[in-house]
């Protein structure tokens, strides 16, 4: 009996494919890369021009890789089955080399999903390994080699040790300083705004929120009302408690669905709903793609393949979709042909498609069960968002009304619903645009009249989401790349998280930022790097080959790395004077760059090692807590380490006494009925709630608790998204909107 191997690249993928297939084949994973660049060297030709690379098997696959050349022996055909991508196919061809396999025989299937018919399809009609996409993916990994190999080094030198620059981390992380830089400039401006709510008598439950539009028929602009005086003024002159409506302005409108996901949009609508990060958002992706187990159906393929810049969606998708709608909504919410979407990203992959479900009918809340909190919601997000596409647009009144009081005019603006469409399935749009139907003339009683008062505001920190568009705005990176560009940076400390989430560069990312801009101007270059990604599709086209785009890259790069390495000056670049005296020997102190930013050290180091911190850190350091070290009596203060504020002893160096801080939630453990829940946080960052008996009771949840306990299984009640708390047990369904919020 024949017997045919294949290799995919992800255990949890070659589970879900081997239930497709019969007893003739076995299904195993590479567990990712099999070979990569040398970490030990350079690992590229770069002294006769060829730039040929030298991959190496790492120590941690080695045995892998002869248990796959084990398995290849028992097997009369080879099937490579990673991802269809430039990663997937260099993947791929990396198996064919270690495998011994002629590339004429090398034999790929190519899937967007992983369901039963795409995967009996793929077998039946397997392609050639494509050298295009491998070569465009050699590209990509070698440039990354040189730029990294050569100009790391000379930051460790002139910065910092254990920094790293890179093609498109560098131009992300100057992104984020050139904004911050702007929000630095900014200078805010007052003004203010009155605002006035109003119920009809017919509706007295129905509150209309509007607007102060004009005074005596002139339009109150943005900054028309510049003072506290001004605005109470008017609110002296609006006592009436009746108001007139004096015009209603309606306009047919219709609204037709957003276009489906591609990865940069998912990425960006996760983070601005969910959440998520765009690795948290990735990761999460990947899992539905590649199988969840649904009860007796086994493990499934929930949506088709996440990294992807395409917003076509198949045939066979739309025809079961409309067939969907039709049965779940009624003839009128289907359109009669499909509503096809065209992309304007640059370089995308037309052959590609949109990230979709697999299955139409495969409801949220019909595998609600088998999913997790974060799985389910960003399931329904895609299952919404691609459903939509293809029902009826909405039907709405555009309206405008203006409510009159004397020679004052408000203005409410929102929409009547008349058909509701594809927004059937986002009642909370509907909801939040809404006005009730209402008559020119009717009159309006006043519940309250407030004034508000405001400061321009600088642009805004990028998010996950608004640093993943503009990248795409740019031409920066493609699907594959955003995710792991924005984990770096912030792993690299050049970027940390505020209470928003935002990105705010640190003092390492304004020093490299600054060097690379004034030196390397090309690596940072937005217009050269997005050029560089439309060679790199080139060569994945076929349209350029690899070699002379390197080549042409690479000779001006390390001629000026050899000069800088000689010419710059470390302390030109990361010291500054101050005038203050070191404490210890009486010399001046200057400010230095460290890995995690500036501080201020003695200038005679190393004889004088004394050094403090400045900035946040140092008013930090300022604050005596109540507590007394336990080892010398002397009073505790708050300073600031690698993973956040802690507890020092002020006698430091004499006692070095340390001491964790606790945030106290107030919340008694649930578990011992001793200990209260306080804020900790793990290795990698991420925030818990753990009991402080702790290791005498390991109780701990992911979010904050409430106090309250489960009224269906008993388990703690935990804070929840917007305004809501719900049942710390992921298996039980309770959830409802919190009293404060209620009140509020």
């Amino acid at each position: 009996m024949k017997k045919t191997l294949v290799i995919v690249e992800s255990p949890t993928k070659a589970k879900t494919i081997s239930k497709f297939l019969g007893k003739t084949y076995t299904v195993t994973s590479s567990f990712g890369h099999i070979r990569d660049l040398p970490k030990s060297k350079m690992g590229v030709d770069t002294e006769h021009g060829s730039f040929e690379p030298t991959y190496v098997i790492p120590k941690d696959k080695s045995k892998h890789v002869k248990e796959l050349k084990d398995l290849a022996k028992k097997c009369d055909e080879i099937l490579f089955a990673t991802d269809e991508d430039r990663e997937g196919e260099a993947i791929s061809w990396h198996l064919m080399q270690v495998l011994d396999i002629d590339p004429k025989k090398a034999k790929r299937m190519v899937f967007h999903e992983i369901t039963k018919s795409a995967i009996e399809e793929a077998i039946q009609k397997p392609r050639n390994l494509d050298m295009k996409l491998v070569d465009a993916q050699q590209a990509r990994r070698i440039l990354d080699r040189l730029v990294g190999y050569e100009l790391s080094p000379l930051l460790w030198e002139k910065v910092a040790r254990r920094l790293s620059a890179g093609r498109v981390q560098s131009v992300a992380v100057r992104l984020i300083v050139e904004r911050e830089l702007e929000i630095q400039a900014f200078n805010p401006k007052e003004y203010w705004t009155i605002l006035g709510s109003f119920h009809s008598e017919k509706e007295k439950d129905y509150l209309i929120s509007a607007k102060l539009h004009s005074i005596d028929g002139k339009r109150v602009q943005k900054m028309d009302l510049k003072t506290k005086d001004e605005v109470d003024a008017i609110l002296k002159n609006l006592k009436d408690t009746k108001y007139t409506i004096q015009d209603i302005e309606q306009k047919d409108t219709k609204r037709t669905p957003p276009p489906p996901f591609t990865t940069s949009t998912l990425q960006q609508r996760a983070n601005q709903t969910l959440g998520m990060s765009s690795k948290q958002t990735m990761r999460i992706a990947q899992q539905l793609y590649e199988g969840i187990e649904l009860g007796g159906d086994g493990s499934l393929g929930l949506i088709t393949y996440m990294r992807t810049d395409s917003l076509n969606l198949s045939q066979k998708f739309l025809a079961d979709t409309k067939t969907h709608v039709i049965n779940s909504f009624g003839k009128d919410y289907a359109i009669d042909k499909p509503r096809i979407y065209k992309t304007t990203s640059k370089g995308a992959q037309e052959a590609h498609e949109a990230i979709r479900p697999s299955d139409p009918t495969r409801t949220p809340e019909s595998i609600k069960e088998y999913l997790n909190t974060q799985q389910f919601k960003l399931y329904r997000l895609i299952w919404n968002r691609t459903i939509a596409t293809q029902m009826a647009q909405a039907q709405l009144k555009k309206t405008c009304i203006d409510i009159f009081q004397n020679q004052y005019i408000f203005r409410a603006t929102g929409q009547i619903l008349e058909f509701s469409g594809w927004l059937i399935l986002y009642p909370e749009l509907i909801k939040e645009e809404m006005l009730p139907k209402l008559q020119k003339g009717e009159t309006l009683l006043c519940d309250e009249l407030k004034s508000e008062q405001h400061f321009t505001e600088p642009p805004a920190r990028y998010s996950d989401a608004t640093l993943v568009k503009i990248m795409e705005e740019y031409g920066i990176g493609r699907p594959s790349t955003y995710a792991p560009t924005i984990a770096t940076i912030e792993t690299r400390h050049y970027v940390k998280r505020n209470e928003q989430k935002r990105l705010k560069p640190t003092d390492v990312a304004f020093v490299v930022n600054n060097l690379l801009v004034k030196h390397f101007p090309r690596i940072v270059d937005y217009q050269f790097t997005a050029e560089m990604e439309k060679n790199l599709d080139e060569i994945a086209q076929g349209i350029k080959k690899w070699q002379p785009i390197i080549a042409t890259f690479y000779s001006p790069f390390h001629k000026l790395i050899k000069e800088k390495t000689k010419t710059l000056s470390k302390k030109e670049l990361t010291e500054e004077k101050t005038d203050e005296v070191c404490d210890k020997c009486g010399n001046p102190m200057i400010i230095k760059m460290g890995r995690f930013g500036k501080f201020m050290a003695c200038s005679h180091y190393p004889e004088c090692k004394n050094t403090k911190p400045i900035g946040e850190e140092a008013e930090l350091e300022k604050e005596v807590s109540d507590e007394v070290c336990n080892k010398c009596g002397k009073a505790m203060i708050i300073k600031r380490g690698r993973f956040g504020p802690f507890l020092g002893c002020s006698g430091y160096p004499e006692c070095k006494n340390i001491k964790s801080i606790e945030k106290k939630t107030g919340v008694l453990c649930t578990k011992c009925g001793k200990g209260e829940f306080v804020q900790k946080r793990t290795h990698r960052g991420r925030t818990f709630y753990g009991c402080n008996q702790y290791p005498d009771c390991e109780n701990a949840l992911w979010s904050k608790p409430t106090g309250e306990i489960c009224p269906e299984c008993k388990s703690p009640i935990v804070f929840g998204a917007k305004g809501t708390i719900r049942c710390s047990n992921k298996k039980c369904s309770f959830k409802k909107i919190a009293e404060t919020k209620k009140e509020e």
